[in-house]
């Protein structure tokens, strides 16, 4: 009775490891205060994207609350330190991990169903499996997701074109006139990030940067950009939270709210961050993890 007892008693939570996923070692940091705490998985953005050397900027606060899994994808972090990917980067690949990575945490932690939240990339992926698999949820938390990112791009390239037309910007003007969406290489989305990052005031990466993120990734984020969750998922059923920059043009705003205008769900909620953009978890990270407490743990 004892040892039963003792293995039932909640413990903090502070560790990092390596798992078996998809046929390969990927890397996870778990945090709580409690493991007995309902468990929340991050899906980091980009594709490649980690942020686990930063991670409890956003979630210092969510680890008094659930055990905070972050988890390095395939090709990224740690886990591309570990070892390459045997196979070619798709979706479904990306999805087939990321449900086995929940599914590890289930037995891990004996639980049902735990929470995900996913950033950009992030959460276009757990958009994907809150539509395919939501018995595995207790509730989706979407920041600044993927709806349509093909249309977003659309938007946002014909918003920097306006703004350097409105300013006669010959050099905006020259550079943007060589992009398609989607993105035909590295150069093309390097030219629309340094544009639309020029009139959002933020700033942009080398190019040296782009063309080598493109050479991996490219292919894998045009493939997710041409999904669209109005079309492919009316419905979802599991809870979903959906947190927005007012200003961010790199995820739409304006497709993320038509979404959830759409969408059909047992419980859904939208929360937009005024003078907030794209990089919502480190601009407001304590006003983020406030909001998720109060209205998706009602605390």
């Amino acid at each position: 009775m004892l040892v039963a007892l003792t293995s039932q008693a909640q413990h903090p939570v502070d560790t990092t490891l390596s798992i078996q996923i998809g046929g390969i070692q990927q890397w996870i940091s778990i945090k709580g205060t409690s493991s007995k705490n309902p468990v929340l998985l991050f899906l980091h953005g980009g594709p490649g994207n980690s942020v686990m050397g930063y991670a409890g900027k956003f979630t210092s606060e969510l680890q008094k609350h659930f055990v905070v899994v972050q988890w390095d994808q395939r090709e990224s972090g740690k886990t591309a330190a570990l070892n390459k990917s045997p196979q070619r980067l798709t979706v479904s690949l990306m999805e087939r991990d990321a449900i086995e990575v929940i599914n590890h945490l289930r037995q891990e932690y004996e639980q049902d169903k735990i929470f995900l939240m996913g950033h950009s990339w992030g959460g276009f992926l757990g958009l994907l499996i809150a539509t395919h698999h939501p018995e595995l949820l207790e509730g989706f938390i979407a920041v600044c997701p993927m709806i349509h990112q093909v249309e977003s791009e659309r938007i946002s390239l014909d918003w920097v074109k306006k703004k350097a037309g409105a300013e006669n910007n010959k050099a905006a003007a020259s550079e943007l006139s060589k992009v398609s969406i989607p993105f035909e290489n590295g150069e093309q989305l390097y030219f629309h990030r340094k544009w639309l990052l020029h009139y959002m005031g933020g700033k942009f990466p080398a190019k040296s940067m782009v063309d080598s993120w493109s050479e991996k990734w490219l292919n894998l984020f045009n493939e997710a950009s041409a999904v669209n969750f109005i079309e492919l998922a009316p419905s979802l059923d599991c809870p979903v939270y959906f947190f927005a920059g007012r200003n961010d043009m790199q995820t739409s705003t304006r497709l993320t709210t038509d979404y959830y205008n759409a969408v059909k769900a047992e419980r859904k909620k939208l929360f937009i961050f005024e003078g907030v953009a794209h990089t919502l978890p480190t601009t407001e990270p304590a006003k983020l993890q406030q909001t998720i407490i109060a209205e998706v743990l009602g605390k």
